[in-house]
C-alpha cells in the first residue's frame, strides 16, 4: 500500500481532533524522520501522542483503525469529489487561503471548495448581525451589503440563519457573486448532486446553485450534519475570509466580538455600529464607527 502525500494530508485533516497545525506538524515530522505515511499509520497511540503531540482522541482513532480502511475511505472521498468538481485544500498546501492562516490561530485542517475559487482573490467583506436582530437593523444590514456589492466587492456570508440569509440574497438581485461558508457538509447544504440553492429565499432569484458564479466553502466532511459547535467554526471562517467586517448588531462578549478582535489583530478593517453591545470594547481595540 502506497499512500500519496496529498491523500495522507487529507486523511489527517479528516481525523477528528487534528486541526490545521496538527496536519502540518505531522507532515513536517515525517519529513524530518524520513518516515512514510504507511509507517506512520502503524504507530501506537503512545507514539502518536509523544512524538507528534496529538491529543488522546485522534491518537486513539489513528492507532486503533485499520490503516487500509482509513486510506481506502479517503481515496473514495477524493474520487467522488473529483467527479463533482469539488476541490479541497489542506493546511499543508501552499495554496491554503492566506486570509485564514493570517487570522485564525487554529485554522481548519481542510477546506472543501465548490464553485468559483477565483473569488478568494477578490476584495471581500462581511456584514454581520447576531441572532434576533430587530427588523430595522436587518434593513441596515441589507443596505450595507448592497453598498459593498455595488462597489464591486464580494460578500462572504453564511446560509442558515435569517441574518445571513438576508445578506446572502442581496448579491443575487444584482447578479453578483457570493462566498457562502457552511456549518455542515456540502452534500447536506447543496444536495447529493450539489445543485440545490442552500436556502429557500435564494430560489426566488435562482432555481439552482451556480458554481460558475458563487463559491461554497466548508470545513466539515461533505456528509456531515450540523451540530451545535459548528456555528462558531462557520462564523470564524466568514470573518477570516473577509477583508472588511461590518457589525450592525452584536452582543458584548459574544462570538462576533471575538472574531472582530482577531480581525483587528490581523490588520483587517472592522466597522461597528455604535448601538452594538460590544461597540465600546471594539472601538478601544481599533475598530471604526459604522457610518450612519
Amino acid at each position: 500500500m502506497t499512500v500519496a502525500r496529498r491523500t495522507f494530508a487529507l486523511l489527517l485533516a479528516m481525523t477528528p481532533g487534528v486541526g490545521g497545525k496538527g496536519v502540518v506538524r505531522v507532515l513536517a515530522r515525517n519529513d524530518l524522520l524520513g518516515r512514510s505515511a504507511e509507517e506512520f499509520l502503524q504507530l501506537s497511540e503512545e507514539a502518536l501522542r509523544e512524538e507528534y503531540r496529538l491529543s488522546a482522541k485522534p491518537a486513539r482513532t489513528l492507532a486503533q483503525a485499520a490503516p487500509r480502511k482509513l486510506v481506502d475511505d479517503v481515496r473514495r472521498l477524493e474520487e467522488r469529489l473529483d467527479r463533482l468538481g469539488v476541490s479541497l485544500v489542506t493546511a499543508a498546501d501552499a495554496h491554503y487561503p492566506v486570509r485564514v492562516e493570517e487570522m485564525d490561530p487554529q485554522p481548519p485542517g481542510v477546506l472543501f471548495l465548490y464553485g468559483n475559487a477565483k473569488l478568494l482573490q477578490s476584495r471581500t467583506f462581511a456584514v454581520l448581525a447576531s441572532r434576533g436582530t430587530p427588523p430595522r437593523t436587518l434593513d441596515v444590514l441589507e443596505e450595507r451589503v448592497e453598498k459593498g456589492v455595488l462597489d464591486a466587492e464580494v460578500l462572504v456570508s453564511g446560509h442558515d440563519r435569517p441574518e445571513y440569509q438576508r445578506a446572502a440574497v442581496v448579491p443575487l438581485r444584482w447578479g453578483s457573486p457570493r462566498v457562502l461558508c457552511l456549518d455542515r457538509g456540502l452534500f447536506q447544504a447543496l444536495g447529493e448532486d450539489l445543485r440545490e440553492e442552500p436556502f429557500r429565499a435564494a430560489r426566488l432569484w435562482r432555481y439552482q446553485f451556480d458554481p460558475g458564479t458563487d463559491l461554497v466553502v466548508s470545513p466539515f466532511r461533505p456528509e456531515a450534519h450540523y451540530v451545535g459547535v459548528n456555528n462558531q467554526v462557520r462564523d470564524r471562517l466568514v470573518a477570516c475570509l473577509s477583508d472588511r467586517l461590518e457589525l450592525v448588531h452584536a452582543n458584548a462578549g459574544g462570538n462576533m466580538e471575538r472574531n472582530a478582535k482577531l480581525a483587528l489583530r490581523a490588520g483587517r478593517t472592522v466597522r461597528v455600529a455604535a448601538t452594538c453591545g460590544c461597540a465600546a470594547h471594539l472601538f478601544a481595540s481599533g475598530a471604526d464607527p459604522l457610518p450612519s
